[in-house]
């Protein structure tokens, strides 16, 4: 191979650059790259030529770079600065140089000449590049509320013109762009934001626009208030401490945006009631006797519940409710005498009264019939043959039949009358004795043996009910006679004292032991709540972190089960766990179907049983039932995004009207007047069918001949 060089003496040559000098115009704030001129490189070498540079600009600047697509040339601009006519310099010079390989060169002179261009008027704050966010807090005095920064780069005095979009909201912009609100917002009833167009206009016309979101936001300045009618409740006396006789409901304007809780309570002295301070359930906390003091006289309890609000503020209001006492038939007749000794001649008349028990006993219930008794069963020795109850069931023993002690028919024995009488109410549960648990018995030496009388000298008392326990005035028989209560007094110490005719007496003290029943019902925390859950809320979810937390105080807290009774459709909602916890979790356990068709309900009620699984019932000497309480939940469906709720059935009203004749009781003349309308009418027409059968007679059908209507002989014939 061979190889052959040849060069080109320096000088050997001429490079020309092809459309320079020259000038051009170029347009204010042209973005980077922009083509500002071209020009090419021509060279007489067969050595190609050099690329062309920019060696010098007056005034100097890097905001012009070249770019090479050789034999042509652009001068482009780099962005760094943007050249804006009123804060660069106006005109440029740009010294462009070239040489090639044979030493040739060339250096002309481009000069650029800057345009002035009419811009809009531009935001100098946020408004420039996202929506600003405002909040003014309800309540708030009227007044200025944001000031916008703007400049027009043409208007050196800046007569800018300021506007708002739309109009009719409650702001306004003064001329030199103050944006001020003209009202004073109430959260519960204004909007809750605002969105604003923001425009400022230079005076040719050109303008630029900003966003501008004005939240409105709560404080608590609200009271809360209570809803339902309902102010005055009957209650039975007597009702066990943790019964719930009523419960109040408040509901606060400022709640929403507030994780706000009205907490309740009992400002009028009372041992009686306790109120929930969260869900505003009232309870029993004392049994209350309608037979003592002051309820045998006034059986009125007028609380005043107080709800607050929270967590600030104290915001207040009250309310009054009247709980009456009911009278129930909880005491037995008692007597303050049981046993009679009377003496009674044998030659006593008969019809003769012997003795008026009734004067020796009283019912302490307050109220008819509960406090009324009778007498009855008469028995023993001479009952009903001697003597009689007359009237029936009045106490009064009469003698009936002779007592001649020499009689034959004489049924003394020893010259005496043992008689029996039962005293009994005359309403349910017709106290006459209670359960039975028990006997005393005592003995007297003395002759001859007339009569021990029995009675509870101290103790068998409770919560305030005197009568827990009666004894027997003649037999010594101890008997429940009111509720006993295996939380409140597991046992009973009591005094009895048997006493003789001449008052000698002796004691002895009783010791009573109550069996433990499941007898108290689940009790949970709340007892009522309402929910919302989203339409597409995940499968397994704890919905809105909700929980029950329930208490027995007969029953551990693994002995709960739950079970949703009603309302639960298409099974979306579960407990979990669902028993062996007094703690569980509404979860959400299958999705909704409504684009399907699967499911049209949108407002869930739920009835919750809690039992208390009779966990008491394998204890031996423990009486076991099943107790039950109950939960209500209010589970409401949204779509998220949406504030109206849709349903897949168009609702509709159809409304029955029943008409009725019904006269007033004061309108007594209007049966009365169509009663005489009618028989005059009825007159009328028998007087009228009277007169057409006497002057129009009705004639009836021909009968035959019973006689010759021409006798023989008459006319010469016969």
């Amino acid at each position: 191979m061979e190889l052959q060089l040849s060069f080109v003496p320096k000088g050997g040559g001429t490079v020309t650059l092809v459309g320079l000098p020259n000038s051009t115009n170029l347009q204010e704030n042209q973005p980077a790259g922009f083509s500002v001129f071209t020009f090419s490189v021509k060279s007489t070498s067969s050595i190609p030529s050099g690329y062309p540079v920019i060696i010098n600009s007056s005034p100097l600047t890097k905001a012009f770079r070249l770019l090479y697509n050789l034999p042509t040339t652009t001068v482009v601009l780099t962005g760094n600065p943007v050249l804006d006519f009123e804060t660069t310099p106006n005109s440029f010079d740009l010294q462009i140089y070239v040489t090639d390989d044979t030493g040739a060169t060339d250096l002309q002179i481009l000069t650029v000449q800057l345009v002035n261009v009419n811009e809009p008027p531009v935001f100098l704050d946020n408004l420039a590049n996202q929506a600003v966010e405002l909040y003014i807090t309800e309540g708030s005095p009227a007044g200025n509320i944001y000031q916008i920064q703007a400049s027009d780069p043409e208007d050196l005095l800046n007569t800018l013109v300021y506007s708002l979009t739309p109009p009719s909201a409650p702001f306004v912009v003064s001329a030199t762009g103050t944006i001020s609100s003209s009202k004073v917002f109430d959260f519960e009833t204004d909007p809750r934001s605002y969105s604003l167009v923001v425009q400022v206009t230079d005076p040719k016309g050109l303008s630029n626009n900003g966003s501008l979101i004005i939240h409105i936001t709560n404080i608590n300045d609200e009271t809360p208030y209570f809803i339902g009618t309902t102010t005055t409740y009957s209650i039975p006396e007597g009702q066990a401490p943790g019964t719930i006789v009523a419960t109040v409901t408040a509901v606060d304007p400022d709640a929403d945006g507030f994780i706000n809780t009205l907490l309740y309570r009992i400002t009028t002295p009372t041992e009686y009631f306790t109120i929930n301070q969260l869900t505003g359930v009232i309870q029993i906390a004392m049994a209350i006797d309608r037979e003592a003091n002051p309820f045998r006289l006034n059986p009125n309890i007028t609380l005043e519940i107080q709800v607050q609000d929270s967590p600030s503020g104290g915001h207040s209001n009250k309310t009054l409710l009247t709980f009456t006492i009911l009278d129930l038939n909880d005491n037995p007749p008692t007597c303050t005498q049981y046993a009679f000794s009377i003496s009674v001649p044998e030659t006593e008349a008969l019809n003769t009264l012997i003795i008026n028990l009734a004067l020796y006993c009283n019912d302490i219930d307050v109220q008819s019939p509960y406090n009324l008794f009778n007498f009855t069963g008469l028995s023993g020795l001479g009952s009903n043959e001697k003597f009689q109850i007359i009237p029936p069931g009045s106490g009064n023993i009469v003698l009936i039949g002779d007592l001649n002690f020499e009689a034959p028919n004489n049924l003394a024995v020893g010259n005496e009358y043992s008689l029996k009488v039962a005293v009994q109410d005359i309403a349910s549960p017709y106290y006459t004795t209670g359960t039975k648990i028990g006997q005393v018995y005592a003995t007297d030496a003395d002759f001859p043996f007339i009569g021990i009388t029995f009675s509870i000298a101290a103790g068998g008392s409770t919560l305030g009910n005197t009568n827990i326990f009666w004894i027997d005035p003649n037999t010594g028989n101890i008997q429940l006679v009111n509720y006993a209560d295996y939380e409140t007094t597991p046992k009973y110490i009591f005094t009895v004292q048997a006493t003789d005719p001449g008052s000698k007496f002796s004691t002895a003290s009783v010791t009573l032991n109550i069996l433990e029943a499941n007898d108290e019902k689940p009790i949970c925390v709340p007892n009522s709540y309402s929910l919302t859950v989203p339409v597409d809320q995940a499968v397994g979810t704890n919905i809105q972190d909700f929980k029950l937390t329930c208490t027995d105080r007969d029953s551990g807290p693994k002995s709960f089960r739950y079970f949703i009774n009603s309302g639960n459709i298409n099974n979306h909602f579960a407990f979990s766990p669902s028993s062996g916890s007094n703690i569980t979790r509404l979860v959400f356990a299958n999705p909704f179907d409504y684009s399907g068709g699967g499911d049209i309900t949108w407002n869930y009620n739920l009835l919750v049983y809690i039992t208390d699984d009779n966990l008491l019932a394998a204890t031996p000497g423990v009486v076991g039932l099943v107790q039950t309480g109950t939960v209500s939940l209010s589970i409401s469906v949204y779509v998220p995004g949406l504030t109206t709720l849709k349903t897949t059935t168009t609702p509709k009203n159809i409304y029955v009207t029943q008409t009725m004749n019904v006269y007033s009781a004061t309108a007594w003349y209007i049966p009365f007047v169509i009663t005489i309308g009618s028989l005059l009418l009825l007159g009328f027409l028998c007087l009228l069918l009277y007169l057409l059968a006497k002057y129009f007679p009705c004639k009836g059908s021909p009968k035959p001949d019973t006689e010759m209507l021409i006798p023989p002989g008459m006319y010469g014939f016969g």
